[in-house]
């Protein structure tokens, strides 16, 4: 399992599977739905336990802050607290 971070226009995800699959993904995507970004958060973390993940530790540190800052700012604007 590899993860990569194109910048672009869009800002992409691109997820690689052992089998060679591929998927390209919008971090606002991950942002706006906790659970998939919980599950792909806890499967990148056993990928990398077991020494599958290959790149992208940095990668995903770097989106799960982002997601962490995000979801913060949110929460402070429901609140009112912003």
């Amino acid at each position: 399992m590899s993860v990569q971070c194109l910048n672009g226009v869009g800002q992409r995800l691109v997820l690689r599977d052992t089998f060679g699959g591929r998927l390209e993904i919008d971090p606002r995507v991950l942002i706006a739905n906790p659970p998939l970004w919980h599950r792909l958060n806890e499967d990148a973390r056993v990928s990398a336990n077991s020494g599958s993940l290959t790149c992208g530790t940095i990668t995903l540190l770097r989106l799960s802050q982002r997601i962490d800052r995000e979801t913060a700012l949110t929460v402070f604007k429901v609140s009112g607290l912003e």
